[in-house]
């Protein structure tokens, strides 16, 4: 329940005051199944592996990529310790997040692809299927790009037929990440207004409460808008978005905010992107300090 409750609180608040939290919860459980009877430590080892790999993405959303990354190899040695060895290979998935959001399609699609050995679970192969496509689409690869997202789609629907207590691995919040990412891809892929029109369904399914999540993945619809002409749609998506950054700064998100504001730049003349060039100034001031 509190690993549940820290995850929807960790959509509404900065992950610099999450982290210390995370983290002494993290060792609090780890230490808890040193002393606890047989049957009980393998199930507190795996939650603190849970809780170390929630702690690396709230790591990298605070910019710190190193301590995601050693957050992450935490989360698959306590999940081992605990009898679950895959929880290793969603390491691999999470350290293609990293060379994504480095811009890295290459190292991205290597990772990914480790992850995907038929004796994994469905849905570690699925997130590893769906890294792998928004690898090839930094690449330009549409084709392995639309053929990894359809093994995605794929696997992700046949997890969704397993009713497993543990907690989920990977986003909650969003119920169809084959379709997001879908979304994601078509933009870095140059096809923009296909983007737009899926991230536009998609972003209306998202939970209210999930901040973090709308933001993440309304910042990407925004963008597709403006690659795709539609300025000032582009302008309003990001201007009520920019108003809740402050609640939920993400490193990762800043790089979308930052390509936003060099596609933008391109029409200065427009009243609407000059209404919107100080919000967008103060929410990347940081990123440049």
């Amino acid at each position: 329940m509190q690993f549940d409750q820290l995850r929807t609180l960790g959509q509404s608040t900065a992950p610099r005051i999450l982290l210390p939290l995370l983290e002494a919860q993290t060792r609090m459980i780890a230490g808890l199944s040193a002393e606890a009877r047989s049957g009980s430590r393998a199930p507190a080892l795996l939650l603190a592996s849970r809780f170390a790999e929630y702690t690396g993405w709230m790591a990298q959303e605070a910019g710190d990529s190193d301590a995601a990354l050693d957050w992450t190899g935490e989360a698959a040695d306590l999940a081992r310790a605990g009898g679950d060895p895959h929880l290793g290979s969603y390491a691999l998935v999470r350290r293609a997040l990293v060379t994504m959001y480095d811009g890295d399609g290459a190292a991205t699609v290597a990772l990914a692809r480790r992850a995907q050995g038929s004796e994994l679970p469905p849905r570690i192969r699925g997130l590893a299927a769906q890294r792998e496509a928004q690898g090839h689409a930094l690449a330009g690869n549409e084709a392995d790009c639309l053929r990894s997202l359809d093994r995605s789609r794929e696997l992700l629907a046949r997890d969704e037929a397993r009713n497993g207590a543990e907690p989920v691995i990977g986003t909650s919040h969003v119920s169809d990440p084959a379709a997001m990412s879908t979304g994601w891809c078509l933009h870095d892929l140059g096809r923009p207004r296909a983007a737009a029109e899926v991230l536009d369904r998609e972003c209306r399914r998202l939970p209210a409460h999930a901040l973090r999540t709308r933001v993440r993945y309304g910042f990407r619809r925004s963008l597709a808008h403006a690659a795709s002409g539609e300025i000032e749609h582009a302008c309003a998506i990001a201007g009520d978005l920019l108003g809740v950054m402050p609640a939920v700064p993400s490193a990762t998100v800043n790089a979308d905010v930052r390509r936003l504001a060099r596609e933008l730049s391109r029409f200065r003349s427009s009243r609407a992107v000059r209404d919107l060039q100080p919000a967008l100034a103060r929410v990347l001031a940081p990123a440049h300090a």
